[in-house]
């Protein structure tokens, strides 16, 4: 994905340290996140990925560093951060009690939008829910919960969009689902900042891939120049190249064990 490389960042991440009593999650954390691109945070589980999102999206504050999003600082001017912003979680924030649409009428008129009703119409139809739309969303599939929860988190044209680890506990199909939702955002100029522990995800999606560990990011490139850490692919019958889930556990170790078992899932 092109983008013009005179604009400011999308989100600038500068120096970012966070601990909690005597454990240090982040020890001095970079990354800028260009406009209308996706950005994927890589680690394995308690390598500080939501801690970052929280601090990004004015619900936890830093203890050292810098961090802006959409031009306004964090610690400054939390109140323009999110205006900027929508955040959506590990697991969806839908009401099954409520119709989908009833679900996206209330958050269109929760945050004061003129005519909710059209706002609804318009994003079921966006990520293909129409049908589904007057159904109950205890009726949904994992995948339809995710893509009514990222199509929620939308209302208000927000130009950033937090997902941290937006595919845990669903089955292939529904990510499947969810990753074509993610990359249609940002199609249509939003900037996402994704977390997630698997693998293949981060390979399919992300336009740079960042990998923390050990409270830092170690590496953060596209795919190919993650790729060419690697010493050049053997010839034998047929050439293989590396994958991402080979550049990760070279840099890291044997430590992101874990990640392993959810890129193979």
């Amino acid at each position: 994905m092109e983008t013009n490389q005179s604009q400011a960042p999308a989100i600038s991440v500068q120096g970012l340290e966070k601990s909690y009593k005597d454990l240090h999650v982040l020890r001095g954390v970079d990354f800028d996140v260009e406009p209308g691109t996706i950005f994927a945070l890589l680690g394995s589980n308690g390598a500080g990925k939501t801690t970052i999102v929280k601090i990004l999206s004015t619900l936890l504050k830093p203890d050292a560093g810098a961090a802006a999003v959409n031009g306004f600082d964090v610690a400054t001017a939390p109140g323009n951060v999110r205006e900027s912003i929508s955040l959506t979680g590990q697991f969806a924030a839908v009401d099954e009690i409520l119709t989908g649409r009833e679900n996206l009428v209330l958050v269109a008129k929760l945050r004061h939008m003129k005519d909710p009703g059209t706002i609804a119409d318009a994003l079921l139809g966006r990520f293909s829910l129409t049908e589904a739309g007057p159904r109950k969303v205890s009726e949904y599939s994992g995948g339809m919960r995710r893509r009514l929860d990222i199509a929620m988190s939308l209302i208000g044209n927000p130009q950033v969009i937090f997902l941290d680890e937006p595919t845990t506990g669903l089955d292939p199909q529904a990510r499947l689902e969810v990753w074509q939702a993610v990359k249609e955002l940002a199609g249509q100029g939003t900037t996402v900042l994704l977390t997630t522990q698997h693998l293949d995800e981060a390979e399919h999606l992300a336009d740079r891939i960042a990998i923390l560990h050990g409270g830092r990011i170690i590496v953060n490139g596209t795919l190919a120049e993650l790729k060419a850490l690697l010493p050049p692919a053997k010839v034998e019958y047929v050439e293989k190249q590396p994958s991402l889930e080979d550049v990760f556990f070279a840099i890291v170790g044997d430590g992101g064990a874990g990640l392993g078992a959810a890129a193979s899932e």
